[in-house]
């Protein structure tokens, strides 16, 4: 098995995830969906009137590219590996956000932009310690969205705690502000944080590396503030619900899909799906065995050669960029991180790179 990853400093009390579960039920009570906000003046924001009503398949099928981002090392920048991508098309661009690891093993982000996939190769990467307000500390697994009741963008990452940054302009590395803590969310010993919203409450989601994965709640207007109810949503063994989640409301439709990679039999990483009806429903499997996988190496093919066995922590290319992380079903693509089949050595090192998979057994 490929060893653990150690984005975080671990601050993971065993006897506290321990209550908390017991003192929690295992799922939480389905409730109505809820309409999702109505859209801003966002260009790429598609919500507006949404007719689809297909559903998500029962099985998948991928088509993936080949590495399309690779690290950019520089001189104060030695980095080795991109990995934990987050993606928003706006103005035109697509802006990807991204963990990077350096020689010494030092975690921190990155940021690139281009107009269309062909061109991600040669795209330029900022690094986000560049930014003064940012600067060089410990940073991972970002999430970029465009929180619409404030007219703001909002990167989501781990340093340590679940913290966020704000801007105006996802397009300026410069412009984030500096982290700020979400209070009273569950923080302890998780990572891998996403917020989701609907029409009424904010969400955060995240898990443990140990096979449970927690939901807090907000209002939409408290958001980022008032987080609280923390909710153990579910548990399976640590390689079945490992780390890396992910949710989304399919777009026409009350339907979410929440997305959670795994490590298989081979040792090598997967997803998993379940779906739910509302963001506190219960979720069920979807795509959830290794037989039948969300994203494995077993349904993907890689028509210019099989350059990884790992289909590892990435995001789905969504219809908009605001908080309601809408996925089009008829139009599934999902960046995500594969290595070099035959690396080895510290989680730090290994060459970690992003590359796109497109759903070829779509029914719509």
């Amino acid at each position: 098995m490929l060893p653990g990853r150690h984005h975080r400093p671990r601050a993971f009390h065993a006897a506290a995830v321990l209550l908390l579960g017991l003192a929690m039920s295992l799922f939480a009570i389905p409730a109505e969906p809820s309409s999702a906000l109505a859209p801003n003046d966002v260009a790429t924001n598609a919500r507006a009137g949404e007719t689809s009503s297909a559903q998500l398949p029962d099985s998948f099928q991928w088509s993936s590219s080949g590495p399309l981002i690779a690290p950019k090392p520089d001189a104060a920048h030695p980095v080795v590996s991109v990995k934990d991508p987050t993606v928003v098309q706006a103005g035109g661009k697509w802006h990807v956000f991204m963990t990077t690891a350096n020689t010494q093993g030092a975690w921190s982000m990155a940021y690139t932009s281009f107009t269309d996939w062909s061109q991600a190769g040669s795209a330029p990467l900022t690094y986000l310690d560049t930014n003064p307000d940012i600067g060089n500390r410990y940073a991972a697994a970002p999430q970029v969205f465009y929180f619409a009741p404030e007219r703001l963008w909002y990167l989501v990452y781990q340093t340590g705690p679940p913290s966020y940054s704000t801007s105006t302009d996802p397009g300026n590395p410069r412009s984030w502000s500096a982290p700020r803590t979400f209070d009273n969310a569950a923080g302890s010993g998780t990572l891998d944080y996403w917020v989701i919203c609907d029409s009424a409450m904010c969400y955060l989601f995240s898990a443990d590396d140990n096979g449970h994965v927690f939901r807090s709640e907000t209002s939409v207007g408290e958001f980022p503030g008032g987080f609280r109810n923390t909710q153990l949503v579910l548990q399976d063994s640590k390689s079945a619900l490992f780390e890396g989640g992910a949710v989304y409301r399919v777009q026409g439709s009350g339907t979410y899909l929440l997305m959670m990679e795994a490590i298989g039999s081979d040792g090598r990483r997967y997803y998993r799906s379940f779906t739910a009806q509302g963001l506190t429903g219960r979720w069920q499997p979807l795509a959830a065995t290794e037989s039948n996988p969300f994203a494995r190496s077993n349904n993907v093919t890689f028509p210019a050669g099989a350059w990884t066995r790992d289909i590892s922590h990435g995001e789905l290319i969504r219809t908009g960029n605001d908080q309601t992380m809408a996925i089009n079903p008829c139009r599934l693509q999902f960046l995500y991180q594969g290595m070099n089949p035959s690396a080895s050595g510290d989680y730090s090192q290994l060459p970690w790179r992003l590359g796109l998979l497109t759903q070829t057994n779509t029914t719509c």
